[in-house]
């Protein structure tokens, strides 16, 4: 399944400056930035389930927003992309 997951972490702070850098490296590890605090992941519901947790041990709900919108039938998803980035295309080879 596709999850789009959105953040904005409160940086008024050293702490939450720290906090913005490590949501950033978790939703990394996990899928593509396709904004500064917007990235796509291609995942299954254990994925999914795991990526919400390390995200929420990160952020502070008092200060930050966290969205992840859960896409599960990607066939009838349409993505359409203006401008120069290109997403990761997943499902290809590898090397052609």
């Amino acid at each position: 399944m596709l999850v789009i997951v959105c953040y904005d972490v409160n940086t008024e702070t050293k702490a939450g400056r720290r906090r913005l850098r490590r949501v950033a490296k978790v939703c990394e590890s996990t899928g593509q930035r396709v904004q500064k605090s917007v990235f796509e992941c291609q995942v299954d519901l254990m994925q999914m389930e795991d990526l919400e947790r390390r995200l929420l041990a990160e952020v502070n709900l008092e200060q930050d927003c966290l969205r992840l919108y859960r896409l599960p039938d990607t066939r009838g998803c349409e993505v359409r992309e203006h401008g120069n980035f290109r997403a990761t295309d997943f499902d290809a080879p590898l090397v052609l």
